[in-house]
């Protein structure tokens, strides 16, 4: 699957890196560590480590990011911006 990035395809692998990132520049700002927001997610802090992994190509649910957007007081299209 391809989605547009400034006029050009991104790959899947590139998207869930950016996701990733996000994930994690996220919760840094919100003063979370990872396993106190694996706490507060219901999710285990080895799925967390591949989502926020910089080589991550691990897939996750629009409903789990959803739900991470508004752990986190965000709008869930803030985790597709490139850093």
């Amino acid at each position: 699957m391809y989605i547009q990035k400034k006029g050009k395809l991104m790959d899947d692998k590139t998207l869930y890196k950016i996701i990733g990132q996000n994930i994690k520049k996220y919760r840094k700002a919100n003063n979370m560590t990872q396993q106190e927001f694996c706490e507060r997610m219901k999710i285990s802090l080895s799925y967390l480590t591949k989502i926020e992994a910089m080589h991550c190509d691990k897939s996750l649910s629009i409903s789990l990011l959803n739900h991470i957007a508004n752990e986190l007081h965000l709008n869930i299209v803030d985790f597709f911006k490139e850093i």
